[in-house]
């Protein structure tokens, strides 16, 4: 149980299943574990699987604050996949931050970057869906005349 991707899917089965407290300890292991190898982009994936867990638990300002360390790491070193991976992640949490806006731009960017990692079309659906339910929420919001 201490290869790396089984921890990494053994986090997300506990999170899936809401033992939240659980999750986040083998999290933490797996993160732990990834940096042990030196392997930095799986550090990176490491993290997003932590903010998640922390997203779960409703620690939304930690969750965002681990997913900005993870996009600016991710982004720097031009990882396309796992900046894409944190985006969409830190558009989940603002969009239950009621921050609509900065959802959009995340999951924009999310699309973007699927689309330069060469996503098939099936691959973009989440991220496109995400797009258009901020879009229909923001619609919502504005005055209508």
């Amino acid at each position: 149980m201490r290869s790396l991707s089984a921890l990494n899917e053994k986090v997300s089965l506990l999170r899936l299943l809401g033992r939240l407290d659980e999750a986040w300890e083998i999290a933490n292991e797996a993160w732990r574990l990834s940096r042990f190898t030196g392997d930095r982009e799986q550090a990176v994936a490491s993290r997003i699987r932590r903010a998640q867990v922390l997203q779960y638990q409703g620690k939304l300002d930690e969750a965002q604050a681990e997913l900005n360390h993870c996009i600016l790491d991710a982004e720097t070193h031009e990882w396309t996949t796992s900046a894409a991976e944190a985006r969409q992640n830190r558009g989940k949490v603002h969009f239950d931050r009621g921050e609509l806006d900065a959802a959009l731009t995340d999951f924009t960017a999310a699309v973007f970057l699927r689309e330069k990692d060469g996503a098939t079309a099936k691959e973009l659906e989440g991220c496109l869906v995400a797009v258009a339910v901020v879009e229909s929420f923001i619609a919502e919001r504005k005055p209508r005349i």
